[in-house]
């Protein structure tokens, strides 16, 4: 299978793709340049890879939550490819890309939404590599974030951290072990669990690459 991943909702803009031969990435701190390097990161890759569009079997983007911008950048070019392609197209949490690349087993991860608030969700690495949700991924203020089962801790990771550390650590208290506010959510990270969602099934249609915002209002610089 050839899956092709987009993230695009923070300050990053990444690329990956996966083959048999395994992934390659393009990953590049660039805010307000997505919409400007999405196409040639992509065409770069597959020329690295030797392939054409048409070989592509599979269509991922990072879903959400982030900014405004950024998700539709993903979320519109995934569904061109996909609708250009016939291909199937499969969603994948920002946050769990998050969780994924920051190769924990446990994790809070948290970016900043602006307007005082962050999105923020916690996950825990299976035996088969991959993280799930334990904490729903969610919108609220830092002090207000919903909390991980009793006993349960984790690595802090992501921007919201720095943003938002010490309300954060004030809401979570003995949940968290330590803070790495430099992960990012990577397009490898995300292939991988989109590949495990397709093989559960999880594909939809072009017309299902709908981004998540968790808010209903548009943030400045969003």
């Amino acid at each position: 299978m050839n899956l092709l991943a987009l993230e695009t909702a923070t300050d990053c803009c990444s690329v990956a793709l996966l083959t048999e031969a395994g992934v390659l990435e393009d990953h590049r701190l660039a805010p307000r340049q997505h919409a400007a390097l999405i196409l040639p990161m992509i065409e770069g890759l597959l020329a690295r890879a030797g392939l054409a569009r048409t070989a592509l079997d599979v269509i991922a983007f990072g879903r959400g939550p982030g900014a405004f911008t950024g998700l539709r950048i993903a979320a519109g070019v995934a569904q061109g490819l996909a609708l250009g392609l016939d291909r199937p197209v499969v969603a994948v949490s920002t946050l769990a890309a998050m969780a994924q690349a920051s190769g924990h087993e446990r994790v809070l991860a948290a970016f900043d939404a602006r307007l005082g608030e962050v999105y923020f969700g916690g996950y825990m690495r299976g035996d088969d590599g991959l993280v799930t949700a334990v904490v729903a991924d969610g919108l609220a203020p830092p002090g207000a974030v919903a909390l991980p089962p009793a006993g349960w801790r984790g690595r802090g990771v992501g921007p919201g951290w720095a943003a938002h550390g010490e309300a954060l650590h004030a809401r979570l208290g003995a949940h968290v072990e330590a803070v790495e506010p430099d992960v990012w959510p990577r397009a490898g990270a995300l292939a991988q669990l989109a590949a495990a969602a397709h093989a559960r099934g999880e594909a939809g249609s072009a017309d299902q690459a709908l981004p998540v915002y968790l808010r209903d209002r548009v943030t400045h610089g969003g």
